[in-house]
């Protein structure tokens, strides 16, 4: 069997490029601009990467940067009092708290201070509830670009039998229901699940967000399923994800790589969340 690999940089070129012409229209018919704004707080290496990266492709599409970074001693008082600016002016579209947050500070508190039409990570008990009852809102990222993923691939969700692996509030839960939302026969494995490869092996869609390297392999898996892996880690001969990427190979129909399959579809769907802000914001006309 050959196995279509899903290039997830090309994917999310596209979407880039999208996002690009739908911002330029947006200020023609507006006369504003989307904004974002990315709040860094201390000099976390990583996350000082990813916030970089996100800010430069942001203004590559035609956003404006609101960018805030607060020394790793801020208080939470120091963070929410930001956020509430943020949320305040109207040239800002959508905030993005970069997580971790340092030691001791809690996050959860801090992004729910965030409006529900600007929070363009989706993470707000809001954006939740809008997504769960399948309401218009701002869906996370990461799982939005397993969905378009799929959909760039021309796999049909409707009827498929779809197999989530992992359940946390980032990726697990609300991919699982974005699948259901179009129609995907969903379950969700997890560390407490009981026989779970048989159950991956049921799948025609394996969606492998456990965060454990290198966990999933040709045993766990049916002949011709899809396959989409969003772990990242860093091995020894560079980064790999939840699944093993060699093992697949001739025996998945499709499957992501790690790195180029779903990471780079996270930054893109968050330009488009930004667009999204910007048309959602009470002051967008």
């Amino acid at each position: 069997m050959d196995t279509i690999i899903i290039d997830g940089t090309a994917i999310a070129r596209g979407v880039r490029e999208s996002v690009t012409r739908d911002v330029d229209a947006f200020v023609s018919r507006t006369g504003t601009r989307p904004g974002l704004a990315t709040v860094l707080v201390g000099d976390d290496p990583a996350s000082q990467v990813y916030v970089r990266n996100k800010r430069r492709q942001a203004a590559s599409a035609g956003i404006a940067d609101f960018h805030r970074h607060l020394d790793a001693d801020a208080t939470a008082a120091d963070i929410d009092g930001e956020i509430d600016r943020l949320a305040a002016d109207t040239a800002v579209s959508g905030i993005l708290l970069q997580l971790p947050l340092p030691e001791g500070i809690d996050s959860s508190s801090s992004i729910e201070r965030i409006p529900w039409f600007k929070d363009v990570d989706g993470l707000t008990t809001t954006s939740v509830g809008l997504l769960a009852r399948g309401r218009p809102g701002l869906q996370p990222c990461t799982p939005s670009g397993v969905i378009t993923l799929l959909d760039a691939a021309g796999i049909d969700l409707a009827g498929r039998e779809a197999v989530v692996v992992g359940r946390s509030e980032l990726v697990g839960r609300p991919v699982a229901q974005m699948l259901q939302a179009r129609n995907a026969t969903v379950t969700v494995v997890h560390s407490r699940t009981r026989n779970a490869q048989a159950i991956m092996r049921r799948a025609d869609i394996l969606v492998v967000a456990a965060g454990v390297p290198h966990l999933v392999g040709r045993d766990d898996v049916a002949e011709g399923a899809a396959v989409i892996d969003v772990g990242i880690h860093r091995g020894t001969a560079g980064l790999i994800g939840d699944v093993r990427f060699d093992e697949l190979l001739g025996h998945a129909g499709y499957l992501t790589p790690v790195p180029g399959g779903v990471g780079p579809m996270t930054i893109a769907e968050l330009l488009r969340n930004t667009l999204k802000a910007a048309e959602l914001a009470p002051t967008s006309g």
